[in-house]
Formats: structure tokens, C-alpha cells, sequence
């Protein structure tokens, strides 16, 4: 028969996909996220696992209240973070296996919309929207109970549930937009470019103060073409632009003398046309990618 300490840690790895899915969509951080799963095993080790009647439910609660405590915190130090702030791009298999759902809510930009999110708003809402727990379930994680917990997830669902088809593009799609965004790059027209950007267009750049990176969110067709025709032309066309697929998608992952450069995914509306270009070079962020790669 399986030991005590076997037993324990089986219950535990079998949990293990879920609490990194959850863990990552609370913190952005994949280096974070694997910080609140070890923190949760350690407490399911110490636990008195005989008062505990649902293992599942126990773990989900405990790692949810430490990526709490975690996503606190990254609140405050990123008040002093240099430029623009994105989550850390991740490689599929770390994560989500084949279901749709989930694969769309690991996009950069659905990511980034929960930025606007509290913490227990963004906690209650990734429970019960993306990974179906009940209210129950919810008031558990959150210690609060359940009407204060669907007042939560309908606050969250203002802010982040009317936007959310805005960044699902169909993978058959997604993959040919970025086709043609390469396209448009490695040709040289400014107008080809363009023609490819929505009206409300963004552009975000990550560099994290170590490395050069758009200081600024840029705004709007003209100014975004432009920065992307002036990138492409000075730096990445002398690197070497490998396809990727991270955050649910596809990607460029952009290499130079066996450095990743960088990673930039796309968001794209109902028409097709891309409503954000998403830049991560912070060589930290890119740490995970480059030994995936």
C-alpha cells in the first residue's frame, strides 16, 4: 500500500495543473505563480489532512488567498515600475491543455484587463467565470460570503465581461492576421501596415527600465505603424523572427546571436483588424520563454 507521504503527494499533483492555471492568471508572473503552488503544498504538508473533507477545494482556497497576499504586494511595486507593465509571456504547455476557454483567458490583453480589477474582484472573478467554481467555492477562497461574493464577480463582469469577445479572435484567424502582420512588416509599406491596425489601436512595450522599449502606451494607427515600420527596420530585420505560441495564441518570438529578444502577440476585434500589439522585452519576463524555446 502507498505510504502516508505518497498519498499526500498525489493528492497534490494531481491539484497541481489547476492552482498553476489559476495562480498565473492572478499574478501574470510565472516565477510568482510557481511560488504560490509551492507555498500551497508545503501548507498541504503541514495540514491536518484528517478535517479536511475536500482536498481540491482546501488547496484551490489556500492558493488563492496566498496569490492574494502575492498580487498585493506586486501592486505596490509596480507603482515603480518603469514603463508599461505586462504579464509574462508563457508557453502553452505550461498550462492549459486544449480548452478553449482557458487558452482565451491567457491572452495578454484579457490579462491586462484584469489589471483593472481588485485583487479579491479579479480572484472571485477568475473563480467563478474561468474555472466554474460555485459560490460556495468562491466564498470559501475569499472568506466572505456569497452575496458579497456575486457583487464582487458582477462588478468584474462590468469592467472586463462586455470587452472579453474583443480579444478572442478564432485560431485559425489569429494565425493568419499574424501571417499577414509579418508580411506587412518585412515588406516595408507603411500604408500594408495600416490597413491591418483598428482605429483604437495600442501598443504596449515592456523593457522594465533594462532594456530599450516604448516608454509610453502609443495610441492610433499613424503613431503605432509608424514605431513598428521604425523597429522593424532598425533592429528586427537583423534578427531572426521565429513563430511561437504563448498566452493561448500565436507569437513572435524574436531571437538575436541566441538571445530572445523579444515576444510580441497580437489583439484583434469581430473584423479582424488588431486592436493591440503587445512587446515584452524585460529580459526577466523572457527567461521562461528562451529555455521552452
Amino acid at each position: 500500500m502507498p505510504s502516508t507521504a505518497d498519498t499526500t503527494a498525489q493528492v497534490f499533483e494531481q491539484a497541481r495543473p489547476r492552482l498553476r492555471r489559476l495562480a498565473y492568471r492572478m499574478l501574470g508572473s510565472v516565477a510568482d505563480a510557481e511560488d504560490a503552488v509551492q507555498d500551497t503544498y508545503l501548507r498541504w504538508r503541514q495540514a491536518d489532512r484528517d478535517l479536511i473533507e475536500v482536498p481540491e477545494a482546501w488547496l484551490t482556497t489556500t492558493c488563492t488567498r496566498r496569490c492574494l497576499d502575492l498580487l498585493r504586494a506586486a501592486h505596490r511595486s509596480r507603482v515603480d515600475y518603469v514603463g508599461p507593465w505586462l504579464p509574462e509571456p508563457i508557453m502553452e504547455p505550461l498550462d492549459y491543455g486544449n480548452e478553449a476557454e482557458l487558452a482565451a483567458s491567457l491572452s495578454t490583453a484579457f490579462l491586462l484587463l484584469l489589471e483593472c480589477l481588485t485583487p479579491n474582484e479579479r480572484a472571485a472573478f477568475l473563480l467563478r467565470e474561468v474555472f466554474d467554481a460555485d459560490y460556495a467555492d468562491v466564498a470559501a477562497a475569499l472568506d466572505k460570503n456569497e452575496a458579497a461574493c456575486r457583487q464582487l464577480v458582477a462588478r468584474a463582469r462590468k469592467h472586463v465581461g462586455g470587452d472579453r469577445s474583443r480579444f478572442e479572435p478564432a485560431p485559425a484567424r489569429a494565425g493568419e492576421l499574424l501571417d499577414e502582420f509579418l508580411a506587412a512588416l518585412q515588406s516595408g509599406d507603411l500604408a500594408d501596415l495600416q490597413d491591418l491596425l483598428a482605429e483604437d489601436v495600442e501598443l504596449w512595450g515592456d523593457g522594465g527600465g533594462k532594456v530599450i522599449a516604448a516608454r509610453n502606451v502609443l495610441h492610433g494607427i499613424s503613431d503605432t505603424a509608424r514605431f513598428l515600420a521604425g523597429v522593424w527596420k532598425k533592429v528586427w530585420s537583423l534578427c531572426e523572427t521565429r513563430r511561437g505560441h504563448f498566452n493561448g495564441g500565436p507569437g513572435l518570438l524574436i531571437w538575436h546571436e541566441g538571445t530572445l529578444h523579444g515576444a510580441l502577440s497580437l489583439a484583434a476585434d469581430d473584423s479582424g483588424r488588431i486592436t493591440g500589439v503587445y512587446i515584452v522585452r524585460n529580459p526577466e519576463k523572457l527567461a521562461h520563454l528562451s529555455e521552452g524555446a
